[in-house]
């Protein structure tokens, strides 16, 4: 019989890098800055837009109506204030919501804005501490920096390591930075980091079932909402000496490796520093899952070419890359919102038929309106370039590849259309950014008035100002209740 040996472990190295990065790691990226202000205006942008839609609003607020909480966190766009994990809940829920938010792809997917509900609700909640105690507030540049950590921690990770082929959410990675990074914020120690860690991972992961056929819905919108609130809570309780799991990851039989992964260890190829938030993907154009945005601008390209004769089309051949294949090609039914926002053929059917994608188009009453959409879905064949998959994967290029081309009955076809990289990428920051400040600009439109939005984009297009700002002056900026 096999006896348990009780001798405490040593804390897993995995453990011990993420904290001494985010404990001692100096960044000096200007363009890791600049990057993580555009994703910080971006990501509220995203969570406004979804004050719109009364599914994500329902999930906002205290559990409690009427709650009070002295030194609480505001939410955008949102009056009133709650308890950090709470405020944490409610921005990640609206930053995620419509799927338009900033994007990470490698053997794992994620949206590294996700983060962005733990840090500012800690950030704001520290800073009220701080007022009562006549210490300085943090401020933007602060925000900016824990982003660009929480960004690195979840991206490399997923640089090598494919949660997804084992069933897992890559909403664990949320949950693994933001307590990271919520830990420091709240003044944790290294061996506090570690402990709010261990605790991370041992809490496993969200299964995948919502984001696939035929159980897509809505839990893919508030799932980061989720993770980032239980960040919160597990940093907290590690600022209160709770004990941690030192070995979660290696731990024999009982470990994350050996129940969840498959008995592997994450594989690393590179160390942490300023990466990801450099290379970080923008949703400008689209709210579209980021694999089928490059098939999106290929079916508007072809719109107008096209948008006369769709009941003649044969057949849409519609060639991309092995990970769209993966996640959002789908046939059948799409009977919610959160099926038809992953679904390649979905969107390239509106795409062929609006010469644009928004929000609005994945609503049950549109997709009812028009059948022609369903009848374009039918007609097309999804196909893998392996160039293309090769490309995806690759350091030097990070493509994510569509190509397509129409065939109608009479044997005439269009030309082939290809996209590699979406407009939201590193390689097309000069042509995107521009697009993504009137994104912004026109999300805070629905929410304030034309004057307060140009006051904020005005301050948030001024970096040195942006940085010096302090969080509760920042977060005045976005409370309905002050002009």
């Amino acid at each position: 019989m096999n006896t348990d040996i009780a001798n405490r472990a040593k804390p897993d190295r995995e453990l011990i890098d993420i904290a001494e990065y985010i404990n001692g790691k100096e960044i000096t990226s200007d363009e890791a800055y600049d990057t993580a202000r555009n994703c910080l205006i971006d990501a509220i942008g995203c969570g406004l837009l979804a004050l719109k839609f009364p599914e994500c609003v329902k999930h906002l607020g205290p559990i409690i109506p009427d709650t009070q909480v002295s030194f609480g966190s505001r939410v955008f766009g949102r009056s009133g204030s709650l308890d950090p994990i709470k405020a944490a809940w409610d921005i990640g829920t609206m930053v995620r919501w419509l799927d338009y938010n900033d994007t990470w792809l490698a053997a794992e997917w994620g949206h590294p804005s996700d983060n962005l509900g733990a840090i500012v609700s800690v950030a704001e909640y520290v800073s009220g501490l701080n007022d009562s105690n006549n210490k300085p507030h943090l401020t933007v540049k602060d925000i900016l920096t824990y982003m660009i950590k929480a960004y690195e921690i979840q991206g490399v990770i997923a640089l090598e390591n494919s949660f997804n082929q084992v069933g897992l959410d890559h909403v664990l990675l949320v949950r693994v930075a933001s307590t990271a990074v919520a830990t420091h914020l709240l003044g944790g120690s290294q061996s506090q980091i570690i402990n709010a860690l261990s605790h991370a991972w041992v809490d496993g992961s969200a299964l995948r079932t919502y984001r696939h056929a035929p159980n897509a819905g809505s839990r893919k919108s508030w799932a980061a909402g989720d993770a980032s609130s239980r960040a919160v809570r597990l940093a907290m309780m590690s600022m209160k000496d709770e004990m941690g799991i030192p070995s979660v990851l290696t731990a024999s039989n009982w470990g994350f490796y050996d129940v969840s992964f498959k008995g592997n260890p994450l594989k690393f190829t590179q160390g942490y520093g300023s990466y990801v938030m450099e290379n970080i993907l923008f949703k400008i154009s689209y709210p579209a899952e980021f694999h089928a945005q490059t098939a999106v601008e290929c079916a508007v390209q072809l719109h107008s070419k096209t948008k006369d004769q769709l009941e003649e089309i044969d057949k849409i051949i519609i060639t991309t890359h092995i990970s769209a294949i993966r996640i959002i090609s789908k046939t059948g039914d799409l009977d919610n919102p959160a099926d038809r926002d992953h679904c390649l053929q979905y969107m390239v059917a509106v795409a062929l038929l609006e010469g644009d994608l928004a929000a609005d188009h994945y609503a049950d009453n549109y997709h009812r309106g028009h059948p022609i959409i369903d009848s374009l879905r039918s007609k097309m064949e999804v196909k893998e370039d392996k160039s293309y998959s090769e490309e995806y994967l690759s350091a030097g290029k990070r493509a994510i590849a569509n190509a397509m081309q129409i065939f109608f009955k009479d044997g005439t076809q269009t030309e082939k259309v290809e996209v590699k990289y979406p407009i939201g990428h590193r390689r097309r920051r000069q042509e995107g950014i521009p697009l993504l400040e009137k994104k912004f600009l026109k999300n805070m439109k629905t929410v304030f008035s034309e004057e307060k939005s140009q006051q904020i984009l005005s301050l948030c297009l001024d970096q040195e100002k942006l940085e010096q700002t302090s969080v509760i002056d920042f977060m005045d900026l976005f409370s309905p209740t002050i002009s």
